[in-house]
């Protein structure tokens, strides 16, 4: 037809909403195939929302940092014009009834609607309740109260009223007799749950001398998708030593042949990643989410890299099948995402599926660290910074002290799903992969 629907695409499995940060399109703007037409935000991911169509941009439902569910309408593209140059209004369902039915049931709702909005006061959010600005346009368009809305129960995210649900309250407020006339029904009543007592936070004291910072908008995410992951499943570590002095010794020895011959800096992240996607292959049962009663098991091991941002904030890339690369190809998936994540450059399919993480808390200096779960996932796995130290070695001829080079691994899991029996051994795994390393291993 004449218009097409610009959809929020999905970006992720956690992901539900985005913000609008800016739009690169105004109404009236020629719009190509796969351009730009706004740019959006998420607590993991900046990204741009392409055109699927040539056309005009002819409305935007959204403004700048309104929050869009996935999924919802973001704006119209005329594809095609009309001899008048007018869009073409598409009909979505197939009409059955006569003309005169037609106009009988327009003049009941025409005039019901004008009756309500002359009555009606404008519709805001509360402190229990968000109301997207596309649900306060519908309501004040079509006349819906304050009390109406507040009583249609919402289907999505944090129980939020979504343009179905108010579209089918208004659909099924102006119902249809079988003489086409539109019949009042009752609205949803939602039922009133006792209000949970909300935790009252500390008071800051705050002296002339301190300085209030204002959090960034991915911060204020990151720290409510942190808060969840801690409210939602139980942590429980387990800790392990690695003794990586085989694996330090093979990558000075091959580092710069490695840089000649595929142009890539090798650095221990790829070797611990294929350990890990080893691990993960022997024990399926990290390789798990969550859905309500019943335990998802992934297919396909995809691992996602926690990376630090210029601003402070994390990220965490995911590397797509990664028990099917070798060091060669998981060399380039990690350079490669984590260059395009200091860049800021990551697409919303690079840091979408992840089946479980890791993150490399050695860079900062720590031994450890007790990471929180990337819901929904498991299990996330922190590699602590590598030390030269003495330790004891055991050999043929007896025991005796030697230098070598020694990492903590730290391991988070859900104990929901997840004992401690198979979260010590999946770390353990990792630990003997590490330790196996060939120091003849051609690259």
């Amino acid at each position: 037809m004449a218009k097409f629907e610009l959809k929020l695409p999905k970006m992720g499995e956690s992901v539900a909403e985005a913000t609008i940060t800016s739009w690169l399109k105004e109404v009236g703007d020629t719009i190509e195939l796969d351009e730009a037409v706004l740019e959006i935000a998420t607590d993991k991911v900046d990204s741009e929302v392409p055109s699927e169509v040539d056309g005009i941009l002819v409305e935007k439902f959204f403004n700048v940092d309104d929050i869009v569910q996935v999924g919802q309408t973001i704006a119209i593209i005329q594809t095609e014009d009309d001899e008048d140059g007018t869009i073409e209004e598409v009909s979505e369902t197939p009409s059955n009834e006569s003309p005169v039915e037609e106009e009988k049931a327009a003049a009941f709702v025409s005039q019901s609607i004008a009756i309500a909005k002359e009555t009606a006061t404008p519709v805001v959010s509360s402190e229990d309740r968000f109301y997207s600005p596309l649900v306060k346009n519908i309501a004040k368009e079509e006349g819906v109260s304050q009390q109406e809305l507040d009583s249609i129960v919402g289907t999505g995210i944090d129980n939020r009223v979504t343009k179905n649900d108010i579209l089918n309250y208004i659909q099924n407020k102006s119902g249809k007799t079988e003489t086409g006339i539109p019949e009042t029904e009752a609205p949803a009543v939602k039922t009133i749950q006792p209000e949970k007592q909300k935790p009252t936070p500390t008071p800051v004291v705050v002296s002339g001398e301190d300085e209030i910072i204002e959090m960034t908008r991915m911060g204020k995410l990151i720290a409510h998708h942190m808060v969840e992951s801690v409210q939602t499943s139980a942590h429980v570590q387990s800790f392990i030593e690695a003794d990586v002095t085989k694996i330090w010794n093979w990558r000075n020895k091959v580092k710069d042949a490695f840089l000649k011959r595929e142009g890539e800096n090798l650095t221990f992240t790829p070797i611990f990643m294929e350990a890990v996607a080893k691990a993960l292959r022997d024990f399926p049962m990290m390789n798990i989410s969550i859905q309500g009663d019943t335990i998802v098991k992934k297919k396909n091991i995809n691992l996602g890299m926690a990376a630090s941002l210029a601003d402070g904030n994390l990220i965490v890339p995911v590397i797509k099948n990664a028990d099917q690369l070798n060091l060669v190809g998981m060399t380039k998936q990690v350079n490669d995402l984590a260059n395009r994540a200091r860049a800021n450059q990551l697409k919303p399919d690079d840091i979408q599926g992840g089946t479980y993480t890791v993150t490399n808390v050695g860079t900062f200096g720590s031994i450890m660290g007790t990471p929180i779960i990337n819901q929904p996932q498991v299990g996330i796995l922190a590699l602590g910074a590598i030390r030269k130290v003495p330790a004891v070695i055991e050999t043929n001829e007896g025991d005796f002290i030697g230098i070598r080079y020694r990492m903590f691994l730290s391991h988070s899991y859900d104990h929901r799903v997840v004992n401690g029996a198979l979260g010590g051994q999946f770390v353990k795994a990792v630990k003997d992969y590490l330790e196996a390393w060939d120091s003849n291993r051609e690259i």
